[in-house]
């Protein structure tokens, strides 16, 4: 267990593992669920996949979102990975300008769930299909993940290559 928790890298520690155990933190106050599972070895797994669905969510929905209403501005890739190589803080930052995109999505994903609460409510038919719902959102959530880092690797060996 020791050596598993020297191999997380500060972006795990910081973009995983903290969300995950916040939004359970959050979930079991504001939401009234209870996620943890009560053994140290598994809740840590947990937290880490909610922290990387609540990443991915803020990859894929919050950040292009934030750039399509003009709140956001991002150099191009290529400028990115050049500078990266000039200024070694643009990784840091870059590392930390994630892990508020991520807590950005963690509040958003909150609010989201509570209002998916409300709504089943009124409609009680939806409980039996939560399930159901869960896997296809995930389904597609990191399907469209695995397609935006495929691209991030296309243009970092296209840029390498150059």
């Amino acid at each position: 267990m020791d050596k598993l928790i020297e191999k997380i890298s500060t972006y795990n520690l910081f973009n995983y593992l903290l969300p995950g155990v916040l939004f359970t933190v959050f979930a079991k106050y504001f939401l009234y669920i209870d996620l943890a599972q009560g053994d140290v070895v598994l809740d840590i797994f947990l937290y880490y996949f909610i922290g990387l669905v609540v990443s991915r969510l803020g990859s894929l929905t919050i950040e292009p979102l934030l750039k399509k209403i003009h709140f956001l501005q991002f150099s191009k890739y290529e400028d990115f990975i050049v500078a990266s190589k000039n200024d070694p803080k643009i990784e840091i930052f870059s590392e930390a300008n994630n892990m508020y995109r991520t807590f950005t999505a963690l509040f958003a994903l909150l609010l989201l769930v509570k209002i998916y609460f409300f709504i089943q409510q009124l409609y009680p038919a939806l409980q039996k299909w939560n399930i159901c719902i869960l896997i296809v959102l995930l389904l597609f959530m990191f399907l469209y993940s695995y397609r935006k880092q495929t691209m991030y690797i296309f243009n970092r060996i296209t840029h390498a290559k150059k």
